[in-house]
C-alpha cells in the first residue's frame, strides 16, 4: 500500500491503492476543510502535491483552481486518488473557533435538592458542541468546553452525515457515533480538568441535539430521517447508561437524552421552547434556531406551531467562495463607504475568510449601495460610471461579477455566494410566513421574537433585517436566548420535573411540513426577494 507524508505535520499514513487522499487525511485526524462532502464543487479542501503517483488533474479543479495554483500543484484533496507513495503538503491550520456555551435561564426555575456529586449537560449541534460541568449540589456550571463536532470529517450538515450512512452502511453509523462519542469524552477531559477534577466522577449527564445527531449519538440508524417521509426511529426521550454507548464517565453513570417532536424538530428546539416557556405565553411569540436548518415555533397564546427549514449551510460560513467558520480571523461585520471597506474580524485579527454573520453584513452593505439588487443580481458593470465610487470594488472574471472585499488576502462576494445566502434567506422567510398564515395571525400581531442558538447569537438585528431574513416588522421586538439547548439540558440535569414536562411539552408542539402547505412555492418565491434601499 502507498504511503501519504504530510510536510505540515511529519505524519504518513497508509493508503490503499487508488484511494481517496482527502479520507485517508481526515481518516488520520488532520483538518482539511471539507464543505461540500468531497464532491469537488466547494473548492475548500486545497492541499498541495509535493511528488508521487496521484490521478490526473480533473475537470472540477481546472475550473475550480487558479493557473497560479494550477502551476504551484495545488489540488483538491477529494479529487485526487493515490497510486503511489505521495508527499503533501496542507495548506490550511484549525483555528481558534468562537462557540456559544451560554444561555438565557427562566428566573423562576428550581432546581432539585442533590447531596452532591457531579453532572454534565450537553449540547449537540451538526457544526459545534458544548458541555457544561456542573456541581450537582450547588447547580454552578464550573467549567466548559466546546469543540467543532468531530463528525465534520463525514459532512457538513445532517444530509451530507446521512448520506454517509447510505453510503456505508453500519460501518459509516459506526464511525459517525464513535466521532461525537469520543467528541463528548474529549471535552469531558477538558472541562473536569479545569476544575481539577478527573472526568470519572461524571455521574449523570444529559444531552440536547437535533434529531439526527441525537440517532448518531446513540448509534441508531438516521437514514430514514434523510428520504420521505422523514420519519425518525425514535422520538420519545431516551435513558441509558453512558457506557451503553461508549462514554467514559464514572460507573453505571446515566444518560438522558431529551424528547424530540419530528426528525427535524429535535430535542434542542423541545429545549429550546422550554426554556423560554412558549407554551405558557399569553401573546404571540416566535421562537427561531438559525443554522443549517432553520427550526421555527410559534407561540399564539401558548398553543405551539412548528416548522423546519433548509436553509443550508451558507450562514454558517459554508458553501461561500471565501466561506468559512466561526473563528479566529473570519470577517464577522462589513461597512462599504466611498472612502475604503471596514472590516471587523473574530479576535481583531488578520482576515482570512468570511464567516456567517460576515457574509450577511456584507450583502446587507451590497444591498444598501445598490451592487446587488433586490432580485439579488449584481448590477451590471457597463453600467456604472467612471466616477462612481462603486466600480473599484466590483471585478469582472470573464462574464461573471465580483465585489472584491479585501486585497490581501484576496476575499470576494460572487454571484453564486449570494444566491447561496437567497436561498437560506428564502427558507427561512418562507417557514416564518407559513407558521403565521397557518395560525391565522399577522407579522404586526407578534409581541416577541426570540432568536437561538451559536449563529444567530452574532447577528445583530440591523443584519437580519437589512437581508430581509426577518421582515421590518419585528424591528425592536427581539430577544436573543443564546444556547437554549444546553440551557435546557442543564435544566433536565438538575429537576425530574423538567425532565416530565419537556416530555409533555414535546407531545402538545404541531409539527407540519412547509412543502405541503397550500401556495408554499409562491410564499417561497416571495420570501426570496431581498428588501428594497434607496440607492
Amino acid at each position: 500500500m502507498p504511503d501519504i507524508k504530510v510536510i505540515s505535520t511529519g505524519k504518513t499514513y497508509s493508503c490503499q491503492e487508488g484511494g481517496s487522499l482527502l479520507r485517508t487525511l481526515l481518516d488520520g485526524g488532520e483538518f482539511i476543510d471539507n464543505a461540500c462532502n468531497g464532491v469537488g464543487v466547494c473548492g475548500k479542501c486545497k492541499i498541495k502535491v509535493i511528488s508521487g503517483a496521484v490521478s490526473e488533474l480533473t475537470d472540477n479543479e481546472k475550473n475550480i483552481l487558479t493557473e497560479g495554483e494550477l502551476r504551484d500543484g495545488v489540488r483538491l484533496a477529494c479529487m485526487v486518488e493515490v497510486y503511489g507513495d505521495t508527499e503533501v503538503q496542507l495548506l490550511k491550520k484549525e483555528l481558534k473557533h468562537k462557540v456559544l456555551v451560554k444561555g438565557y435561564m427562566p428566573e423562576d426555575f428550581v432546581p432539585d435538592d442533590h447531596d452532591g456529586g457531579y453532572g454534565a449537560a450537553i449540547d449537540i449541534g451538526t457544526t459545534t458542541v458544548v458541555t457544561a460541568l456542573v456541581d450537582m449540589k450547588t447547580g454552578d456550571e464550573i467549567s466548559y468546553a466546546s469543540m467543532v463536532n468531530a463528525q465534520k470529517s463525514y459532512g457538513l450538515d445532517v444530509l451530507t452525515r446521512i448520506t454517509y450512512e447510505y453510503e456505508n452502511g453500519e460501518k459509516g453509523i459506526h464511525q459517525l457515533q464513535e466521532a461525537i462519542v469520543g467528541s463528548i469524552n474529549d471535552m469531558l477531559d477538558e472541562a473536569c480538568g479545569k476544575a481539577g477534577l478527573d472526568r470519572h466522577v461524571v455521574r449523570h449527564i444529559t444531552v440536547g441535539a437535533n434529531c439526527t445527531m441525537m440517532h448518531m449519538l446513540l448509534g441508531v440508524d438516521a437514514r430514514s430521517i434523510g428520504k420521505a417521509p422523514f420519519i425518525p426511529e425514535f422520538t420519545e426521550a431516551q435513558t441509558l447508561k453512558c457506557s451503553d454507548i461508549g462514554i467514559d464517565v464514572a460507573e453505571g453513570a446515566d444518560l438522558y437524552c431529551l424528547p424530540q417532536v419530528s426528525g427535524y424538530i429535535g430535542a434542542d428546539i423541545v429545549a429550546g421552547a422550554y426554556v423560554c416557556q412558549l407554551d405558557k405565553a399569553m401573546s404571540n411569540v416566535l421562537f427561531i434556531d438559525i443554522g443549517t436548518n432553520g427550526e421555527i415555533v410559534l407561540s399564539k397564546g401558548g398553543d405551539l406551531l412548528c416548522c423546519s427549514c433548509a436553509a443550508g449551510p451558507a450562514l454558517e460560513g459554508m458553501n461561500i467562495s471565501s466561506g468559512m467558520r466561526a473563528a479566529e480571523g473570519a470577517v464577522e461585520d462589513v461597512y462599504v463607504r466611498e472612502d475604503g471597506i471596514e472590516l471587523h474580524t473574530i479576535g481583531d485579527k488578520a482576515p482570512v475568510g468570511i464567516c456567517g454573520s460576515g457574509i450577511l453584513a456584507i450583502l446587507r452593505e451590497l444591498l444598501k449601495t445598490g451592487i446587488v439588487t433586490k432580485r439579488g443580481a449584481f448590477i451590471k458593470y457597463e453600467k456604472l460610471a467612471d466616477d462612481d465610487w462603486r466600480k473599484k470594488y466590483v471585478r469582472l472574471n470573464g462574464t461573471k461579477r465580483e465585489f472584491v472585499m479585501n486585497e490581501e488576502p484576496e476575499l470576494l462576494v460572487t454571484q453564486g455566494d449570494v444566491r447561496q445566502v437567497q436561498l437560506a434567506k428564502g427558507a427561512i422567510l418562507s417557514g416564518f410566513m407559513a407558521l403565521l398564515n397557518k395560525a391565522g395571525i399577522t407579522m404586526e400581531d407578534l409581541d416577541c421574537v426570540m432568536i437561538a442558538g451559536q449563529f444567530g447569537a452574532h447577528l445583530p438585528e440591523d443584519s437580519l433585517i437589512s437581508v430581509g431574513i426577518l421582515p421590518e416588522d419585528v424591528r425592536g421586538k427581539m430577544k436573543y436566548v443564546g444556547n437554549s439547548s444546553k440551557t435546557g439540558a442543564y435544566m433536565a440535569l438538575m429537576s425530574e420535573k423538567a425532565k416530565r414536562e419537556m416530555e409533555e411539552l414535546a407531545e402538545k408542539m404541531h409539527y407540519f411540513e412547509l412543502a405541503e402547505t397550500d401556495n408554499y412555492e409562491r410564499v417561497l418565491m416571495k420570501a426570496s426577494v431581498f428588501p428594497s434601499f434607496d440607492n
